[in-house]
C-alpha cells in the first residue's frame, strides 16, 4: 500500500463532493478514476498530491513516496525552452551528467526532438507532451494524471498509451476517453453518490467495470422495489394504530421506521444516478441530398490542408473527421458552417437547409452571463419542439440545480459549460449538425447519452473527436486527413489507423540541401571540400537515422524497464546527437563558402 485515505470528506460551500470516503492505493497501481462532473475527481487527485486538504479524515502515505501531479492545464514560465523546463524539474539532482542523461532519455520517450525549442512555439499537443515529460523526468513512484489526453491528437494519445503500458511507477488517471481507459488501466474507481460507500471499484478493465456496475445498479434498483413493497405493508399496519404494549409490537414499529429510512437512502442513491437528457430537434426534411461539396481546397500559410475534396451529406450520414492537430478538421467544419470560405471548390446546400454548429472553443458562451441568462436569454421559459418549458425544468434536464441558476458561467466547470452549449443547440431545429470536439469535458454518462442522441438524429452529422470509442459508436464513415493536403475515406477508425501506420513506416528523411549543382568556377572550396560537400547529405541521413533509432529504443517500455539496456542506449544517444549537430554545422560552413 502506498496511500491510504481514511474517511475523508470534501465540500465547496454547500456543495458536498464526497463524504467519508475510505480507499487505498497500491504499488503498481494502474487506476482509472471516473465519475460525473462535480463528483470531486480532480479534487481527490489534488488531495492525494498534497495540493489540497480534506475537510475531515486522514491521508497516510508511504514514507519517502515520490508523488508527481500532472494538472489539466499546462503552465510554463515565459521565455522557457524545452530543455529549461526539464532542467528546472530536476534541479535538485546535483550530478550534471545525471541530469543530462535524464533529459536525453525523456526527450527520446516523448519524441521532443529539439531541447532548444521555445515552449511558446509549441502547439497545444506538444505542450502537453512537454508537461508529461516534466512529470516523467522526476521519476515518480506515483504519477497522478488529470485528463492527460486533453490537447493530444490521436497519435499523441496512442503514444501515451505506450508510455503507460508497463511503466516503472504506479499511476492514477482521470479520463473520459473510454478507449484510453480500456487500454491503460487495470482497476476502475467511480466516485458517485449513487453508491453506498460513495464510490464503486472494480479490478479489471473498463469494459469489466461496466458489466459489474450495471449488475450492481440493477440489484440496487430491485432493492428499492422490494423495500417499497415492505414499507407499503408496514405503513398500512401503522395506520391501524397498533399499541406498543409488547416487545414484538415495539420491535415491528421500530423496524417499520428503519425500513422507511433505508428506502429513502436507496431512493436518494438511485436518484443520484440521473443522466442528462439530450435529444436534438430535426426538421424532418425528406431531401435526398442535404449538402454536396465539390473540389474543396484550403491552405493555411502556404501549407495545403486538403485539395479536391468532394462528398455528399444525406439524411442519416454520420461522418467522422480524423487526423493530427492542424491537419484541417476544424477548418473544414468552419467551411461547411459558412464562416470560412474555401480557396476553391463549392458547397451546394438544399433549399432552406438548417445547420447547427458546436464550436470546441465555446465562443458562443458569454462567461459574464449567469447560467439562467445563458440557458434562456429571452426570459424564464424556453420553447422546445413547440412547447414552453420553465427554466428550472430545462436546467434540471441538463443536471443543473435551481440554486445554480444565478451563478456566473465563468464559475462552472468545463463539463457544465459543455452542457450549456448542448442545451442551447438542441433548441434549434437542424438538418445538419457540425460538432467540433463535443465530448470535451463531458463525463462518461453524458457522453453515452450524446452518442445515443446523435445515432437517433435523422439528419446528417459531421463530427470531430479524438475519442475513438465515441467515433466508432456514432460514425458510419471516417474522413482522414494526412496533414499534407491528402484526404481519404475509411470504414472505421481501425482502418484509418492501419493506413496511418503503413504511411509512417520508417522512411528516409529528406534534408534541405540545395539542388544547385556545383560549378568549379564559382566554388571557393578546395577540391577535397567539394567532394566532402557532395557526400555530406548522405552522412546526415545516416546520422539522423541512427539518432532516431536511439530515441525509439529509449521510448520502448521494455528498454525503460531494463536498467542495463537503458544505460546503454542513454550512452549512445548523446554521441549520436552530437554527430548530427556537427554534420549540420559542417554542411552550413561549406555551403556558406560556395
Amino acid at each position: 500500500m502506498i496511500i491510504n485515505c481514511q474517511t475523508i470528506s470534501k465540500s465547496f460551500g454547500a456543495h458536498q463532493l464526497f463524504t467519508n470516503i475510505s480507499i487505498s492505493f497500491y504499488t503498481n497501481e494502474r487506476l482509472g478514476l471516473i465519475g460525473p462532473n462535480g463528483s470531486g475527481k480532480s479534487t481527490l487527485l489534488k488531495i492525494l498530491a498534497g495540493q489540497d486538504t480534506p475537510d475531515s479524515g486522514k491521508i497516510i502515505s508511504r514514507k519517502g513516496l515520490q508523488v508527481v501531479y500532472l494538472a489539466q492545464d499546462d503552465t510554463f514560465q515565459p521565455g522557457q525552452t524545452v530543455e529549461m523546463v526539464l532542467q528546472e524539474a530536476i534541479a535538485d539532482d546535483p550530478d550534471e551528467a545525471s541530469r543530462h542523461g535524464r533529459i536525453n532519455i525523456v526527450l527520446g520517450q516523448t519524441q521532443l526532438a529539439d531541447g532548444r525549442q521555445k515552449v511558446a512555439d509549441l502547439s497545444g499537443g506538444w505542450r502537453k507532451r512537454l508537461a508529461i515529460a516534466r512529470a516523467l523526468i522526476r521519476r515518480p513512484d506515483l504519477l497522478l494524471l488529470d485528463e492527460p489526453t486533453n490537447h493530444l491528437d490521436i497519435q499523441g494519445i496512442l503514444w501515451l498509451e505506450k508510455i503507460l503500458a508497463s511503466p516503472p511507477f504506479a499511476f492514477i488517471l482521470i479520463s473520459h476517453d473510454r478507449a484510453f481507459l480500456e487500454n491503460t488501466t487495470s482497476r476502475i474507481v467511480e466516485l458517485n453518490r449513487c453508491y453506498p460507500e460513495g464510490y464503486f471499484r472494480v479490478n479489471g478493465t473498463y469494459s469489466r467495470f461496466l458489466e459489474e456496475r450495471e449488475s450492481f445498479l440493477d440489484s440496487q434498483s430491485q432493492r428499492q422495489s422490494v423495500l417499497s413493497n415492505k414499507v407499503r405493508r408496514e405503513t398500512e399496519w401503522l395506520r391501524r394504530g397498533p399499541k406498543a404494549r409488547t416487545t414484538k409490537a415495539r420491535f415491528r414499529i421500530d423496524k417499520a421506521y428503519e425500513l422507511q429510512s433505508e428506502l429513502n437512502a436507496v431512493r436518494g442513491m438511485n436518484a443520484a444516478n440521473r443522466q442528462v437528457k439530450i435529444d436534438f430537434d430535426a426538421t424532418g426534411r425528406k431531401t435526398r441530398k442535404l449538402l454536396e461539396a465539390s473540389g474543396l481546397a484550403k491552405s493555411m500559410e502556404g501549407r495545403p490542408l486538403f485539395t479536391d475534396l468532394s462528398f455528399v451529406l444525406t439524411p442519416g450520414s454520420r461522418l467522422g473527421l480524423m487526423g493530427v492537430n492542424g491537419s484541417g478538421k476544424s477548418t473544414l467544419i468552419n467551411i461547411l458552417a459558412g464562416s470560412l470560405p474555401p480557396d476553391s471548390g463549392e458547397i451546394v446546400l438544399a433549399d432552406g437547409v438548417r445547420i447547427v454548429l458546436f464550436d470546441q472553443k465555446r465562443e458562443q458562451i458569454n462567461q459574464e452571463e449567469t447560467l439562467r441568462q445563458s440557458l434562456s436569454p429571452a426570459g424564464d421559459t424556453v420553447v422546445y419542439r413547440g412547447s414552453p418549458i420553465h427554466i428550472v425544468g430545462w436546467a434540471k434536464r441538463f443536471l443543473f440545480q435551481p440554486d445554480q441558476l444565478d451563478q456566473p458561467v465563468s464559475r462552472l466547470s468545463g463539463g457544465e459549460q459543455a452542457r450549456i452549449l448542448i442545451a442551447r443547440l438542441i433548441l434549434q431545429q437542424a438538418d445538419i449538425l457540425l460538432l467540433d470536439e463535443p465530448g470535451n469535458d463531458l463525463d462518461i454518462p453524458s457522453l453515452a447519452v450524446l452518442e445515443e442522441s446523435l445515432i437517433d438524429f435523422p439528419g446528417a452529422v459531421v463530427l470531430v473527436s479524438h475519442d475513438r470509442y465515441f467515433l466508432d459508436n456514432v460514425t458510419t464513415k471516417i474522413l482522414g486527413f494526412n496533414g499534407q493536403g491528402a484526404t481519404a475515406l475509411y470504414e472505421d477508425f481501425d482502418q484509418w489507423l492501419q493506413d496511418q501506420n503503413q504511411q509512417t513506416a520508417p522512411a528516409r528523411k529528406k534534408t534541405a540541401a540545395r539542388e544547385k549543382p556545383l560549378k568549379a568556377g564559382e566554388a571557393k572550396l578546395t577540391y577535397g571540400e567539394r567532394l566532402e560537400l557532395a557526400a555530406i547529405e548522405e552522412k546526415i541521413l545516416a546520422a539522423e537515422e541512427e539518432l532516431e533509432h536511439c530515441r525509439q529504443q529509449l521510448a520502448d517500455p521494455a528498454v525503460a524497464g531494463n536498467a542495463g539496456e537503458l544505460a546503454r542506449w542513454c550512452a549512445l544517444l548523446q554521441p549520436a546527437q552530437e554527430k548530427v549537430d556537427q554534420l549540420y554545422a559542417r554542411w552550413q560552413d561549406l555551403e556558406s563558402r560556395i
